[in-house]
């Protein structure tokens, strides 16, 4: 199911918008639709406050590591390289 949405621009900011939509050979509402996607993937997923959380729990526990390269390596003999 669609649902409408009705935004109120000022007319310069509309006749941009038109432009860029034609130019990309989209209509004004493909083009404010994949806007609408991109900022939308673009956004945190969480805040600020969360990320900050998860990475204080994880700095809590110490994990077996070594050497970066060495770690690089060992994934690529698995992918079979």
């Amino acid at each position: 199911m669609s649902i409408r949405l009705q935004v109120l621009l000022p007319e310069p900011e509309m006749a941009e918008i038109k432009r860029v939509a034609k130019r990309e050979n989209l209509s004004v509402g493909e083009w404010v639709r994949r806007s609408l996607r991109e900022a939308r993937a673009a956004a945190p997923v969480a805040s600020a406050e969360a990320k900050l959380k998860a990475v204080r729990k994880g700095s809590e526990y110490s994990f077996p590591t070594s050497d970066i390269d060495q770690m690089l390596s060992e994934i690529a003999r698995g992918y079979g390289e």
